[in-house]
Order: C-alpha cells, then structure tokens, then sequence
C-alpha cells in the first residue's frame, strides 16, 4: 500500500448519513436501522479499495500476533470491522444525546483514576481510535468529578464534532485545536492540569507537522507512533492515564490505567524513553484489542504511513 499521512486522506465521518440513521434509531430503533445501515455500508465498503486493504491488514497482523479472531481474516471479517465502525458512530451520537443505555457499560481501574480527580490531582490521558469514547465523555461530564481538555491535531472532524454539540450544547468537555505545541499552548495546558483538569491526546495517530515519532512493534511489525503523549506528560510532570473503550457482552468496557505515575526523558537517553513509553502503550493498546479485535478503527496504512508537513484538509 502506497504510504501517505492519515489526514491526507480525509477522515470519512458520514455526517449526513449518519444524523438520518441517528433519527431512524430514535424512531424506530436499533433493528430497522441496522436494515437500513448494512447496504449503506457494504457500497462504502466496495467502493473503497484502501478501506478493505487497510482493514484487512489490521485483522490479519491482529490475527497472527494474538489468534483473536480464531480464524484466518476474509472479507466478511473486513465488513464486519466497517459494520462495527458505523454501528459505533451510532452510539456515540446516543451517548452524547444522553439516550445511550448506560446501565450497557461496565468499567474497569476507575476508582483510582476518580480518586485522584477527587483529590485535585490532574494528568494527561492518552486514547486510541477504539470503541466508543463520547461514553466517557459522557460518564465523565454527569459525574461532574472530572474536567476533560481534549486535543485535536486537525479540524477534519468538525462537522461530525458540531454534530455532537448540537446534540447537547452542554457538554463538559473542551476541544482544543493544537496544530502546533508552542509554548503558550504548553502554558495552558500546565494551568488546567494544576487546576485538577486532565489533558486528553490520541496515541495512535501521527499529528500533522509533528516533529518526532518513534517506531515500535505493533502485531508484530514495526509502525510509526507519535510520541506527544509522552513529551506532554514530561513537561507538565503529571500522571499518564491510557483510556480505552471496547465492544464486551451487550455494550461496552471503558478501561482506566495508569501508564506512569511519572514520564522522565533523561538527558542523552530520551529518544531511547520515549520509544519504551510509546512501546508499553502498544502493548497495552494491543492486550485491549486481543479482547475486540473489530475495535480498532483506522482504516488507513497504518504500519506504512509517512510523516509529512501538509494543510490540514476540510472534511
């Protein structure tokens, strides 16, 4: 597959789409939208070959490093991995709605992650492209306990984002554009982390004009990470919390865990640091995903993609 950054591609959200379903499910509920959901997602699937490719080299490394899915990866498994992505879209439109059926999620290390929200102490969460993570969002925000200040890199998700606001212009949580960690940027964050707030960055997408990524293995081959989670954490001298989100039984598990207590990039050593940090958080990404291996959703040449210094384009 021909190597290009993630945000060259366009990040296919199916905004219109996807509010029609959202109303269909209101109106009639979770069977007729999936009859409605299935066709709609098989021409998308068929119509775009890096899509299929993409998610079927993602089942078959998940597949021969884990032996998750149990069997070797067709491309019913590769619909299947699109059907769960939009199903997930759905959800997080209820979640946010507040019509997300909560009594569904179960969770798992989150006593001591709201401890330490409770006691003031603030961090940075790093997050993959898992699961459904408005639900935390959205957990978070009727708990009132926890401020979450959440990094985008680009805006490609503005509609779907404006989206999720319309749904509840209340919401709890701060969208923070940050193309460039300057230094004012870095102040910022350092007073909402001291004011007991916690930072939320992705882990496992390279933002546009990053300067620095580390490659570790992932499923067994070597793939580009960024490693703004770690250097985040260095600087404000705060916790490093992974957030993860994954389809279990009926509805969904959301996993706290604390990575490091403590991010330290010694002097003559840190390239060697961050590329540890950045390969414990694959580790642990991948340990999530051996439990839903349909999970993970970046339909894009993950393991071959490429750094490069673009404009961020509109979606």
């Amino acid at each position: 597959m021909k190597s290009r950054h993630w945000a060259e591609m366009g990040e296919t959200t199916f905004v219109a789409g996807i509010w029609l379903l959202y109303w269909i499910h209101r109106l009639l509920g979770r069977w007729p939208f999936r009859l409605c959901l299935y066709p709609v997602v098989l021409v998308h699937w068929l119509s775009r070959p890096l899509l299929r490719q993409s998610s079927l080299q993602y089942l078959e490394r998940m597949e021969a490093a884990t032996g998750a899915l149990g069997h070797t990866p067709h491309w019913r498994d590769s619909v299947r991995h699109t059907l769960m992505f939009a199903e997930t879209m759905l959800d997080k439109l209820l979640a946010v709605s507040g019509r997300y059926r909560f009594e569904r999620v179960r969770t798992e290390g989150r006593e001591e992650f709201y401890q330490a929200a409770k006691a003031g102490r603030g961090g940075v969460i790093v997050t993959a492209h898992m699961g459904c993570l408005e639900l935390c969002r959205t957990m978070a925000e009727r708990r009132g306990e926890v401020k979450l200040n959440i990094l985008v890199h680009t805006l490609h998700a503005e509609q779907f984002n404006r989206l999720l606001k319309r749904l509840n212009p209340e919401n709890d949580f701060h969208l923070l554009e940050v193309t460039d960690m300057g230094p004012a940027t870095a102040v910022a964050l350092n007073e909402r982390v001291e004011a007991g707030e916690f930072v939320v960055i992705a882990g496992d997408r390279i933002p546009v004009n990053a300067s620095q990524t580390v490659r570790v293995d992932f499923l067994g081959h070597p793939a580009p990470f960024p490693v703004g989670p770690y250097v985040l954490a260095a600087l404000l001298k705060c916790p490093l919390y992974l957030l993860g989100c994954i389809h279990e039984g009926d509805g969904y598990t959301i996993h706290f865990e604390c990575l490091f207590e403590r991010v330290v990039l010694p002097r003559g050593k840190r390239e060697a640091a961050l590329t540890d940090c950045a390969q414990h958080y694959a580790g642990r990404v991948t340990a999530l995903l051996q439990r839903a291996p349909y999970d993970w959703f970046n339909f894009f040449p993950f393991w071959d993609q490429v750094n490069v210094s673009a404009k961020p384009p509109t979606f």
